[in-house]
């Protein structure tokens, strides 16, 4: 079973930037997409951005669009969110997982997410 841990998150003012890292415990060199989630009290889980397993391609949500960028590292199966200039409804836990059609792969296996938390 596969064990997925994210960190980096934090406390941080509107504007300011954080970069997430989630760790797998298996090879992700084959895993065709990877993602983050994010999700906040009485909502679902929602998709934030995507990447191929190659890392030639990436795909956002409209909402972090031109601030968020994700990138992975096969060789070290991580998985990173650069998010910058970040606004109040950032805040969330955000998780990583496997992507397919977008929605997560392993749907029953998620790690502990890492909080963000943007104040104004």
């Amino acid at each position: 079973q596969v064990q997925l841990v994210e960190s980096g998150g934090g406390l941080v003012h509107i504007g300011g930037s954080l970069r997430l890292s989630c760790l797998a415990s298996i090879n992700i060199f084959s895993i065709s997409s990877m993602g983050w989630f994010r999700q906040t009290p009485g909502k679902e889980r929602e998709l934030v951005a995507s990447i191929s397993s190659d890392g030639s391609t990436t795909d956002y949500a409209d909402f972090v669009k031109g601030r968020f960028a994700i990138s992975r590292d096969n060789a070290k199966n991580m998985v990173y969110l650069q998010m910058d200039w970040l606004k109040p409804e950032d805040t969330a836990v955000y998780y990583c997982n496997a992507v397919w059609a977008g929605t997560p792969l392993w749907a029953h296996n998620w790690g502990q997410g890492t909080q963000v938390t943007v104040s104004s």
